[in-house]
């Protein structure tokens, strides 16, 4: 059975995400009027659009938010030399923090206004390793249960023919924001 390879249309959706992600204020941490009154999913959108800033992190670790849904999150990421290990291959925390971003954002979109969570329990099994041969992966986050207090989601990191590279779960504390005074 012959594999598919989707490199030319993820890298076109990367291309499409990028010039919105890069016409907004870049990286950094939206202020507490940009983020008052607006779901999760509000907030995941607005910062698709580049309303609001992304996460520095996905900058720093070559990642980027690609989509998300109701309950899912879709992450992709360029593995290169500078997150290697000592062996030569993609360190494991850059896989978990891949896997971690979209688990945490596939629970973001379910969150109402006025409620946040943070991540309580996060296991992530790495089953190949990565090396930049593999031009693109991509994380992608499904919420399993969201609750009043607890959240869990799976996600899986797959390459751009549908190979597995790792896969995780997360439990997600949930929780009341508190309104935040202006600085």
């Amino acid at each position: 059975m012959t594999k598919i390879n989707h490199i030319d249309a993820w890298l076109a959706e990367e291309a499409e995400a990028l010039q919105h992600l890069n016409a907004g204020p870049g990286p950094g941490v939206a202020s507490s009027e940009q983020v008052a009154g607006k779901s999760g999913m509000e907030l995941m959108q607005a910062m698709l659009r580049g309303d609001i800033p992304y996460a520095a992190i996905a900058h720093t670790l070559d990642f980027l938010v690609i989509g998300i849904g109701d309950g899912t999150a879709t992450f992709q990421g360029t593995p290169m030399p500078r997150h290697f290990n000592p062996m030569g291959t993609v360190h494991g925390g850059w896989f978990a923090t891949l896997l971690d971003s979209a688990l945490g954002c596939a629970i973001h979109t379910k969150m109402p206004a006025g409620r946040g969570y943070t991540t309580a329990e996060l296991s992530v099994n790495i089953v190949r390793a990565l090396t930049p041969k593999v031009q693109r992966v991509r994380a992608i986050g499904r919420v399993i249960h969201c609750g009043r207090q607890l959240a869990t989601a799976d996600a899986q990191l797959i390459g751009p023919d549908g190979t597995l590279y790792a896969h995780a779960t997360t439990t997600c504390l949930v929780f009341e924001m508190k309104p935040q005074s202006g600085t």
